[in-house]
């Protein structure tokens, strides 16, 4: 630490990012500061919440890059944030994303929902709340504007074609003028011009009604019913119709939450929350959070945004290219004030889900660690083997980061030199592939290994690691008890127990890592054993080689869907008549 803050001190006094790394070389934190010195000496000086602390623990060295201007350290963080994917920085997940309406740029367009606004020339409107108000959406303007349907365009008219949804520009013509027409009606359609595609609709309705033409009345009548379901379900938040976003934050004991109000044609039709730790001041947070949110078409830029009155409204303005407002009255006043009040209270409702959430993770590693002696194992990796009678063995690795899952990096291993069910010999080959992987590749060591198992398994991962890789990593073994739950831990070289309250929050860690890693390897041991049986019934069929076998189980999926399949669902995965009844007599055998 000493070294760290003498480091500290002979940074420039210039804007600039700085880059935070732990002992393996791993970016954990990456910052902004319009003075670099002063930021940085701030993480080795003095105390710090607990939070701050677990990350400065972390920090065994640190580099910067200074820049010319605040506006590019914010352009560069979120660059740096987006190449490290540093575990202390706020990460935007993609499954927060929402989904649109899209106008094709094609030939003949369509219209589409999706999750991923692209620049590729299509015409995007939301985001919508769910997907059921997206497709409730395009359900009503497939009524309204028959636009191409089909991705691809087939050889004749569909079915689109004959309920009135579709021109059919495979099989009749249809010119560019007709289809920007129809892109234009559905543009104003969603651009709040549906009260007055209400209004023509009624107009036509009525017209109908007096040339008793009943039926095309009462097909107005319909579309106008339709449109009254659809458009009046969202509440009415403004009168001007413009799109924008509200953003608001709160913030108490090092946490921030961010409420962020989706206003639609002057509908609220959707709020974002997030909520996360930050290591900056709050405004520096909040606007490396707003950038992050638009960075890479994250999300659809609106007209305009909606902050609380800052400094960083400037640079939100050059950063982001549109209107950025700090109502100080009026109607959007009250509504920056309404996030804000549902952030406060988000904040408030979440400390104690936090803390509790910290104590099964964080602060259960840490008291791992001191319990077993060592340095917090915030990287933890754990295996098991699993067969039957010796058949199929495979082996799995989860891996749990700061107490939590962390599926990205979970393995799958297939035992190949190990004869017979020698679940010793299984563990010693998995061991050590993933650990000579990891030296080859100059990867970060984990902190803690441990393996389900007693002694036996403990002696042989401990046997490769030290006497073979010479790496002294801390391994631990998960003895069960006769029900098959956990009982006790294991450590060290002579397979130690080690004492741990039934009721803390480390054994339950430890109960919930041995469930993890034995869910996954049974659900992997299956997998195999299945696709191992689905081969082995088909080898002496006449036909079927390695190509097919795979074809025949994505099609199929399973031994008994196609025991009961007919010829037709055989020539529907493109199996020849004489195989497909080869196939099946052999079954018929089994």
């Amino acid at each position: 630490m000493q070294s760290l803050k003498q480091k500290s001190e002979v940074i420039p006094r210039n804007p600039g990012c700085y880059i935070m790394k732990d002992k393996n070389g791993v970016v954990i934190y990456v910052g902004k500061a319009e003075v670099l010195r002063n930021r940085v000496r701030s993480y080795f000086i003095g105390s710090h919440d607990t939070k701050t602390q677990t990350l400065v623990t972390q920090i065994e060295d640190f580099e910067y890059i200074l820049t010319s201007s605040n506006i590019e350290a914010l352009i560069l963080e979120m660059n740096l944030i987006k190449k490290y994917e540093p575990k202390y920085n706020v990460m935007l997940k993609d499954d927060k994303s929402y989904p649109y309406l899209k106008i094709t740029n094609e030939k003949h367009p369509r219209l589409i929902k999706t999750r991923q606004v692209k620049k590729d020339g299509g015409r995007y409107f939301g985001p919508y709340p769910n997907a059921l108000a997206a497709n409730e959406t395009k359900k009503l303007l497939d009524r309204l504007y028959p636009l191409r349907k089909c991705r691809t365009l087939p050889d004749r008219v569909c079915l689109y074609y004959h309920i009135g949804q579709c021109l059919a520009p495979c099989e009749f013509p249809v010119s560019q003028e007709k289809n920007e027409a129809l892109v234009n009606d559905i543009q104003r359609f969603l651009n709040n011009g549906h009260h007055e595609v209400r209004a023509e609709l009624a107009e036509k309705m009525h017209a109908a009604s007096e040339e008793l033409n009943f039926e095309r009345a009462k097909e107005m009548r319909d579309q106008i019913e339709h449109i009254d379901a659809v458009m009046q379900k969202q509440k009415m938040m403004a009168t001007d119709g413009t799109n924008r976003d509200v953003f608001a934050y709160a913030y108490d004991k090092g946490w921030m939450c961010v409420q962020v109000f989706f206003v639609r044609q002057g509908k609220l039709i959707e709020r974002d929350v997030s909520l996360f730790p930050f290591y900056q001041t709050p405004e520096e947070d909040f606007l490396t959070f707003v950038g992050q949110f638009y960075w890479d078409d994250n999300h659809l830029k609106p007209k305009e945004i909606i902050v609380p009155p800052s400094d960083s409204a400037a640079y939100m303005r050059e950063m982001l290219g549109i209107k950025v407002l700090e109502p100080k009255r009026g109607q959007k006043k009250e509504l920056l004030e309404l996030a804000t009040k549902n952030a406060e209270a988000a904040l408030k409702e979440r400390f104690d889900l936090i803390e509790r959430d910290e104590a099964r993770t964080v602060r259960a590693v840490e008291k791992l660690g001191e319990v077993l002696d060592i340095d917090p194992p915030y990287r933890i990796e754990a295996f098991d083997n699993s067969n039957i009678q010796g058949t199929n063995p495979v082996s799995a690795m989860v891996v749990f980061a700061d107490g939590k899952p962390y599926k990205k990096d979970y393995r799958k291993y297939r035992v190949k030199d190990v004869q017979g069910p020698d679940d010793y010999a299984s563990m010693k080959e998995v061991i050590r592939r993933r650990y000579l992987r990891l030296l080859r590749e100059e990867a970060p060591l984990p902190d803690l290994v441990l393996v389900d198992g007693g002694q036996g398994q403990l002696s042989a991962a401990i046997s490769v690691l030290q006497d073979e890789l010479n790496l002294p990593l801390p391994v631990a073994g998960m003895a069960k008890d006769d029900k098959h739950k956990t009982s006790q831990l294991l450590f060290g070289e002579y397979a130690n127990p080690v004492r741990l309250p039934r009721d803390s929050h480390e054994f339950h860690l430890l109960q919930r890592i041995q469930d993890e890693v034995h869910r996954f390897a049974i659900s992997f041991h299956r997998q195999t054993r299945s696709k191992s049986a689905f081969s082995s019934v088909l080898d002496d069929v006449p036909g079927i080689g390695e190509k097919r076998k795979r074809k025949l189980l994505r099609h199929f999926g399973s031994m008994k869907k196609m025991k009961e399949a007919s010829l037709e669902d055989f020539r529907q995965a493109s199996i020849p008549d004489q195989v497909a009844r080869a196939v099946m007599e052999k079954l018929q055998e089994k």
